[in-house]
């Protein structure tokens, strides 16, 4: 009993707390980082209610989703507050019961697993707050919308890119280890269908040989350089790695550093972050996926928008970007169909570097700092 009351207690505090981040003293609502944004119109306002789920897996959810949304729905004078649940499910519950009660008429999540997702749809609905799921699916949550990429084209990239680099060393039958992804994110589940259908034929036809293959909970870096240490120590010989994002492909190169195996065994990533594109050009990693979050996240705040002033969604009222499609996903735990507006990934190796800058994705001078200036010269890079 004396646990749960204290439980209890915690989980107030926390909900006390996040309510106090919402807003500062002028009503403007938390990024990512907690330090300002969009006007939320104050306590009991109507707005959009937006939650993203950690700080530490990617770089996108401190730096620039928060940024392009709140450019998004500030260019359309709707308020919205945006918060991260810093990878902790009581906050991102917490987080969105404050939304809820504080009258946000639509909801946008990134979910840090199903079960918790769907409890947060489940309260939303209730309330009669349109609700979007936001580059995750949450299984059998039963949101209004859902915005994404190509979850599994994502992984087709990988897959192709890597067996790509494997043949330009000429490597004869590799042993491929699969780090990937958190079992509890669905884009995970479709990134490994998209490699698998890539790389289980090589396998099939003993062109390849499969080696290890461990998801990593939570997509947790730290943990994913253990589990890789381990699938190291159990097969020295790893001629490959399919790593499913950047910060996992760091951790990977980190360890074959230290074994001087690093740009000897090609690694995949995705998310084209800073240290990603630099892992690329120095030849650690062999590719990227490039995601662009703006078109992304400008899609979902066209539709979030839509929502909010009760007007008819559409491709055509989207004004969706090149690339992007709208039609309907199946939830594969439901089997309802989900509204969906996806995008187009791209597959960056060295010689794609460029687009990244050009896009205004990262610049110049964060990719090219310190002891990457030469090799930026060296690439070419403008």
């Amino acid at each position: 009993m004396r646990k749960a009351l204290l439980a209890l207690a915690a989980v107030g505090l926390l909900a006390a707390g996040s309510m106090t981040a919402c807003t500062d003293d002028n009503g403007s609502s938390g990024t990512g980082s907690d330090k300002g944004g969009a006007q939320a119109g104050g306590s009991g306002a109507a707005k959009v209610g937006v939650i993203l789920p950690d700080e530490k897996t990617s770089q996108r959810w401190t730096a620039d989703d928060p940024k392009y949304l709140e450019q998004a729905f500030k260019k359309a004078g709707i308020p919205v507050d945006i918060q991260n649940a810093k990878g902790d499910k009581a906050r991102f519950a917490a987080l969105a019961d404050q939304m809820i009660n504080s009258g946000a008429k639509v909801l946008m999540i990134v979910n840090l697993d199903s079960p918790g997702g769907k409890a947060v749809l489940d309260k939303a609905r209730a309330a009669k707050i349109k609700t979007v799921d936001y580059d995750r699916l949450t299984l059998n949550g039963g949101a209004d919308y859902y915005v994404s990429f190509d979850n599994q084209k994502v992984g087709e990239l990988q897959g192709t890119e890597l067996v790509k680099c494997l043949d330009a060393l000429k490597v004869s039958n590799p042993v491929v280890a699969e780090l990937n992804g958190s079992p509890t994110d669905n884009n995970a589940t479709l990134f490994k269908q998209g490699y698998d259908s890539v790389l289980q034929p090589l396998y099939d036809e003993a062109l390849y040989t499969k080696g290890p293959d461990q998801s990593v909970p939570d997509w947790d870096n730290d943990e994913g350089g253990k589990i890789f240490q381990q699938m190291l120590d159990q097969q020295p010989k790893i001629g490959g790695v399919l790593a499913a994002n950047d910060g996992l492909a760091g951790a990977v190169i980190e360890r074959l550093r230290a074994v001087q195996k690093n740009g000897k065994v090609p690694v995949t990533g995705q998310d084209a972050t800073v240290a990603g594109l630099q892992n690329v050009l120095t030849g650690d990693q062999c590719m990227t996926v490039y995601k662009a979050i703006r078109p992304e996240a400008d899609a979902a705040a066209a539709l979030a928008i839509a929502l909010y002033k009760g007007q008819p969604v559409s491709a055509a009222t989207l004004n969706l970007p090149r690339g992007a499609s709208y039609s309907r996903l199946k939830d594969p735990e439901s089997g309802a169909y989900v509204p969906f507006v996806s995008l187009s990934p791209l597959a960056i190796t060295k010689k794609d570097v460029q687009v990244v800058l050009d896009d205004g994705f990262v610049t110049k001078k964060q990719l090219c700092a310190g002891k990457f200036a030469k090799v930026c010269k060296d690439n070419g890079i403008k």
